[in-house]
């Protein structure tokens, strides 16, 4: 990811896939997008909200460049929500019909295309999310844990697959996707010292063999209703252990289902829904604040 932090305008677009909501502002010189402003942007109570903030570089640059913040101030590497709600954005401003376009993102090149617009400020969007990785390595795990196998106190030793999407993954497969299971396990291993840069972590139950169930505890953020990174993790994860096929994969969640194409090479494809919400403009005494 790039050193430094961008500056943004004051002018904002939301929108939100399955409920992980994302704001996409313009690189600009409204605002610097530091922590703890990003911070404040994102608070729910006190700011406008949202799971994440998406900054872009101006229409006409081909590919796009964009920088991606978590709630907690924290950068990283990709969102496939928010790449989507990107999408939708340019989409909403007429930059892009329903051909292909490609975004850089934590250092990669992403393909994305806006399959249709359903109407009522509706996108179906899809995003070539690139080759995902099942070794442990590219997941972030500490070289002294290689082969070691991560144990709760009260779970005991936890059925894990480790998934790298462009941004790390720990998938656990389980029964319990209760709401407890998720509190225990979540904040455990995003917090684990065996991943140095932390993990995103779901907790998965394959349904069918085109069929997914998974809980979502995010680096950065916490409970989430749905990611979009998530269910190529969990995708990939369930068509490498033999659990589902290979091919298009519904994944559900709480916020609904997502559709995950993992091709035996692990190329990955996601596609969903995307709902604007709103436009709108920081407010000078807020901007002020920040």
């Amino acid at each position: 990811m790039n050193a430094g932090r961008p500056r943004a305008r004051a002018g904002f677009f939301k929108g939100h896939g399955l409920g992980n909501d994302y704001l996409v502002f313009p690189f600009g010189d409204g605002w610097a997008a530091s922590p703890g402003a990003v911070r404040a942007v994102c608070d729910r109570w006190q700011g406008v909200g949202a799971d994440g903030i998406v900054l872009h570089s101006p229409p006409k640059e081909r590919p796009w460049r964009l920088r991606m913040f978590n709630p907690d101030g924290s950068e990283f590497e990709r969102s496939g929500n928010g790449l989507r709600v990107f999408a939708a954005y340019a989409a909403s401003r007429g930059w892009v019909g329903d051909e292909p376009f490609a975004v850089e993102v934590g250092g990669d090149r992403v393909h994305m295309r806006v399959e249709k617009c359903l109407g009522g400020g509706v996108y179906d969007v899809s995003v070539e999310m690139g080759c995902a990785s099942l070794d442990p390595a590219d997941a972030g795990l500490a070289p002294e844990w290689r082969g070691r196998p991560l144990t709760h106190p009260a779970a005991g030793t936890l059925d894990v697959t480790l998934v790298s999407v462009g941004n790390p993954h720990c998938v656990v497969f389980t029964d319990d996707l209760s709401d407890a299971a998720l509190s225990r396990l979540g904040p455990f291993l995003t917090g684990h010292e065996a991943f140095p840069a932390g993990v995103n972590v779901q907790l998965a139950r394959p349904v069918s063999r085109s069929c997914v169930e998974i809980a979502i505890w995010e680096r950065g953020v916490g409970y989430t209703r749905a990611s979009g990174t998530s269910s190529c993790a969990a995708a990939v994860a369930a068509a490498g252990r033999g659990v589902v096929d290979y091919g298009y994969v519904d994944v559900r969640m709480e916020g609904g289902t997502l559709q995950v194409s993992v091709s035996p090479e692990l190329e990955v494809v996601l596609r969903g829904p995307v709902q604007e919400v709103a436009r709108g403009r920081l407010s000078d005494g807020f901007l002020d604040a920040l």
